[in-house]
């Protein structure tokens, strides 16, 4: 049962149809709910029924959360038919169109909001929508930008930009420290999300318009939570004022607790974890948007095989999957690791598989839900970022929280392209990072120890009288006073 202690102010969601902004949003719509807020949650058709559970829930408990669906313009704009979400789209070079589409959501909200006799009390905005500050203006509805990324990034961001470090860059293989932060942080260009040749005048133009879009926000919520990044959030709160709500994946179990009749997840990847022992095998799961040539999934696989360590590996139906298949009946890898490894094509339980018993390690793509769902777990963590901020990820992991393990990838693949063949990383280099993250003794029983009092602290967090908790309710009444002087 929700809350009332703060009274039922409504807040509407507007996030960017992706998975990775999706899934925090709805979690983040689940914590404003048992909180007492009422909440709903601009969608679309399709993606509605990917989040079907999210309604569900809400009846369960008696939250108020509601979908508010439009229909997403993608023939406007020369998408596929179906392609709601940016994991459906067939090529990334479909991207920019994707974007366009988005922003024409905009007259249909505006439209909703004009014909709704209620209006909500706080507009939560994905960053990627820029235009979501003319409605705010419009309806005169104060708004926060939601970020799916650290503080760690968002300070390292905010220091590049402002002490213009792009411009005094003259190797892109020269290291270069981010300066003004609390640890000694070194990247090379091609590890940023943006590199030198990026930077056109359109998207130049573009960035301007969500940095004014940012700054006129009430102020930025951010997934994650103090104990993770104590420092990190204490500077980039000089910069914005910030409020910490994370890790947002964990709302679900902390508050619904013996109320929520949630089905058990029956699946093989569980069933096969039962019959280990604790800590013994590694789960390797690279995101919904990477994309990996079938040369650099062999190598993941001969990896995995040498490291002579139990493995699940799930592998995205779109990862060359024909061309894969037919190695694996050629070299008899699954014949080679049976009772050792399960592998799993396409979607898999991956909180439920990381908080398992026998689940040692977590080989990862350092995507930000990914990163936060493993340190909840209180898992050491290999390290593979391929584009966007999952360096700065694995500096977090690695260099600041000392959990992680580099597999050794040195250059961002941006997403509109696939891993080409001369950045393989080889096998070798894959079972030496397995070896190290599933370690025992030394410095690996060390991460383990970092991981697990870590791990706790995440689960602490949004507990009643835990940080992000006292977050979220210094932000509701943040809003709350904002209401009575609109009044």
């Amino acid at each position: 049962m929700a809350t009332q202690t703060h009274g039922q102010l409504r807040f509407l969601l507007v996030p960017l149809m992706s998975q990775s902004h999706l899934i925090p949003f709805t979690d983040m719509a689940k914590l404003l709910a048992h909180h007492g807020m009422a909440v709903s949650i601009i969608i679309t058709p399709l993606n509605a029924i990917r989040f079907n559970e999210i309604i569900d829930y809400a009846k369960q408990l008696n939250l108020s959360i509601q979908f508010i669906s439009l229909k997403f313009p993608g023939a406007e704009v020369g998408l596929p038919e179906g392609c709601e979400n940016m994991d459906s789209l067939p090529s990334p070079s479909l991207a920019p169109k994707f974007f366009d589409a988005s922003n024409m959501l905009q007259k249909q909200l505006e439209n909703l909001l004009a014909e709704s006799e209620i209006k909500p009390d706080c507009i939560v905005s994905d960053l990627c929508l820029p235009w979501t500050s003319n409605i705010s203006i419009k309806f005169n509805i104060p708004r926060l930008i939601f970020h799916t990324v650290s503080c760690f990034c968002l300070l390292c961001c905010h220091n590049i930009e402002r002490h213009k470090v792009m411009q005094s860059i003259t190797s892109s293989s020269e290291p270069f420290l981010i300066p003004d932060i609390p640890d000694k942080i070194e990247f090379t260009e091609p590890q940023l999300p943006m590199t030198r040749s990026d930077l056109s005048d359109g998207f130049r133009a573009r960035m301007t318009t969500f940095r004014e879009a940012e700054d006129s926000a009430e102020g930025i919520l951010v997934n994650t939570f103090e104990e993770l990044e104590p420092r990190y959030v204490e500077e980039y709160n000089k910069v914005k004022r910030i409020w910490c709500m994370g890790p947002l994946f964990f709302a679900s179990d902390t508050f619904a607790g013996e109320n929520y009749n949630k089905a058990p997840i029956d699946h093989e990847a569980l069933q096969w974890l039962d019959s280990k022992p604790p800590s013994t095998v590694i789960y390797v799961c690279f995101g919904s948007l990477s994309r990996l040539k079938s040369q650099q999934l062999m190598e993941i696989g001969l990896g995995l095989e040498a490291s002579n360590h139990s493995f699940i590996w799930v592998i995205r139906n779109g990862d060359q999957l024909t061309e894969l298949e037919k190695w694996f009946e050629e070299y008899k890898f699954e014949e080679k690791i049976t009772g050792r490894g399960l592998i799993i094509k396409g979607w898999a339980p991956q909180v439920s598989i990381l908080s398992h018993s026998a689940t040692g390690g977590f080989l990862t793509h350092c995507g930000w839900n990914s990163t936060l769902e493993g340190v909840t777990a209180g898992k050491p963590m290999g390290t593979w970022p391929m584009f966007a901020e999952q360096f700065y990820n694995e500096k977090l992991l690695v260099e600041v929280l000392k959990i992680g393990v580099r597999v050794g990838v040195e250059t961002s693949v941006p997403w509109a392209e696939k891993q080409k063949i001369e950045a393989l990383v080889e096998k070798g280099k894959i079972k030496k990072a397995v070896e190290m993250v599933m370690e025992e003794g030394g410095e690996g029983e060390e991460r383990r120890r970092r991981a697990r009092e870590i791990g706790e602290s995440a689960k602490k967090a949004l507990k009643e009288g835990g940080s992000s908790y006292l977050s979220t309710t210094s932000l509701i009444q943040h809003i709350m006073k904002l209401q009575i002087s609109r009044q």
